[in-house]
């Protein structure tokens, strides 16, 4: 794997997907890769950042080397998009406690929310080569 950032998600969430979509269309660097957990190459990157392979209740930003998850993972990939969303990341100010509590209200419920899919999203050929196999 080379150095670029990547984010880890749950494959088979509408919100997470959606959420990755978001991303691909402002990442205009293209830089940031994809794996959705359930994956192999998922897998592989939760075990070597000694993080549970069975939890999908967050996302996880790797970059630089280091894993972060909630809404740390959130604000970081936010540096990365085009437009206003790098102004999101002032909100690491706000103490972590506060935002994941907010973070963690919206993955519990996400399934109910948002719904699920049967099986992990199949990028558009365009998009491919920015996920991990």
């Amino acid at each position: 794997m080379n150095d670029n950032p990547v984010i880890l998600f749950d494959g088979v969430c509408n919100f997470c997907n959606s959420a990755i979509n978001f991303t691909i269309k402002r990442n205009t660097k293209a830089d940031i890769r994809f794996a959705p957990m359930q994956s192999e190459a998922g897998q592989k990157l939760l075990q070597q950042y000694n993080l549970p392979v069975d939890d999908m209740e967050s996302f996880v930003f790797i970059e630089n080397r280091v894993a972060y998850k909630q809404s740390t993972a959130g604000l970081k990939v936010c540096r990365h998009l085009r437009g206003l969303w790098p102004l999101c990341y002032g909100l690491i100010i706000v103490p972590k406690f506060i935002r994941d509590g907010i973070y963690n209200r919206i993955a519990k419920n996400r399934y109910k929310w948002f719904g699920v899919q049967q099986a992990c999203m199949i990028p558009t050929p365009e998009v491919r080569a920015r996920f991990l196999n």
